[in-house]
């Protein structure tokens, strides 16, 4: 079904917009959350007005949160987190976690929905982008750490993991080169094979030829 966007709907499109979506998603979400009504002709009149207000409205947040996106950009999150030999952490750091670190950072709420990832569930450096607005989203680094030790260990670790990886996978594409090498000797010996086995034949045939005219 076709809605008109009356709000900036992230992935989806902005104020004045006619989007073409599925039913669930607009009677369960869109239109009850008011972000959306059905694109009726009445609705399409309406389209240029609510656009030119929302490209206002958004000039405006633009403005009011510029500031706060420069300061998120690249900004460096801790979190300690008890984890396996493997990395793999015993639980996860979720998006209300991030969120709620964001907003006592920068002092504006920022709610889970907003923090575009999954949980983060490894040891390492996570980079999740915060969105503020349709315009703007900064990113932030999330260096997830093992309880009792330092964010810089944490990155050690998973350069050795990521070394340790690359080398397997180098070992394996040299054991894949050699075991074709080796399917190839083979095979050109048993082409030999064949080859002396034509000419031997080959000889036998002429001997038996010789034989018959004598």
């Amino acid at each position: 079904m076709k809605v008109l966007l009356l709000e900036d709907v992230y992935k989806l499109g902005r104020a004045g917009d006619i989007k073409k979506v599925a039913p669930g998603y607009a009677r369960n979400f869109l239109m009850p959350q008011g972000l959306a009504v059905l694109a009726t002709p009445g609705a399409y009149k309406q389209a240029p007005r609510i656009q030119k207000e929302g490209e206002i409205k958004r000039a405006k947040v633009n403005q009011e949160l510029g500031g706060v996106a420069e300061q998120l950009e690249g900004k460096r999150f801790t979190f300690a987190a008890k984890a396996s030999e493997t990395r793999r952490l015993y639980g996860s750091i979720n998006m209300q976690m991030i969120a709620e670190a964001v907003s006592e950072a920068i002092g504006v709420t920022v709610e889970a929905k907003q923090i575009e990832s999954q949980p983060l569930r490894m040891i390492g450096k996570h980079d999740v982008a915060v969105r503020l607005t349709v315009d703007l989203i900064p990113e932030i680094e999330i260096i997830v750490h093992r309880e009792g030790e330092t964010p810089e260990s944490a990155l050690e670790e998973e350069q050795e993991a990521i070394m340790a990886e690359e080398a397997l996978a180098q070992i394996l594409d040299e054991d894949g080169e050699q075991d074709a090498g080796t399917e190839d000797s083979a095979d050109e010996s048993e082409q030999v094979a064949e080859d002396n086995q034509a000419d031997e034949s080959a000889e036998e045939e002429v001997e038996t030829e010789a034989d018959e005219a004598e």
